[in-house]
């Protein structure tokens, strides 16, 4: 039993990664939407009430579907992707690669999954490509430990950080890495889709496509 010991260790609480700038735009587009829908339901003629129920109906899913809802949960054993229509698994066991081009994206069982929580910001990455470059130009361009080290020695306390989707790709490949042995990480890759979305949406569309044709 001991010799599962390393492996079998307590999965402690989600880590939760999600973009706080969709957050925000989200709830700010769903204030909006409140808004207009909201007094033409109330101040508005019978046609208008109508045609405002189905603007809603399809646009308060599609926002949440794009700007709140999209997270990324992972803990020592799985990486649960929450997409804006679907909900991917992934044990660690079946991660084959994590990683951050024009999109932040994991590979398993020969499928790729974009991260929509980890937006990749190019001008992020070359604003923190610019000052690790100034940072090993100003220790004469020593490379590795020892360029580190003099950098720490020169007391620069401000030392250059990655972007934001290269530091969550980063976290999220260690994970894997340390997870991919555990017992509790093993296993297949499930898709759910997020029906609790569609359908309302898609009762939405077909509503206002009726008013539309009745009009």
């Amino acid at each position: 039993m001991s010799s599962q010991q390393p492996t079998d260790e307590p999965v402690y609480d989600d880590r939760v990664y999600r973009s706080s700038m969709a957050v925000v735009t989200g709830v700010l587009l769903l204030a909006l939407v409140a808004w207009l829908c909201g007094d033409a339901l109330v101040r508005g003629p019978a046609n208008s009430r109508w045609f405002a129920a189905a603007v809603a109906l399809l646009a308060v899913p599609l926002i949440v579907a794009f700007t709140i809802r999209p997270a990324v949960f992972a803990n020592a054993d799985r990486m649960r992707v929450r997409n804006p229509f679907r909900v991917i698994e992934l044990p660690w066991g079946a991660v084959d690669a994590v990683r951050a081009g024009y999109s932040a994206e994991v590979l398993a069982e020969g499928s790729k999954y974009q991260l929509w929580s980890v937006p990749v910001s190019l001008r992020e990455r070359k604003k923190a490509n610019r000052q690790l470059g100034r940072g090993g130009a100003v220790n004469g361009k020593v490379p590795g430990a020892a360029g580190r080290a003099a950098s720490a020695g020169a007391g620069a306390g401000t030392e250059p950080q990655p972007a934001e989707a290269d530091r969550v790709v980063h976290e999220l490949r260690e994970l894997a890495e340390r997870g991919a042995s555990r017992a509790g990480a093993q296993g297949s890759v499930r898709v759910r889709w997020s029906y609790e979305i569609i359908a309302p949406a898609v009762v939405g569309a077909v509503f206002l496509i009726v008013l539309f044709a009745v009009r």
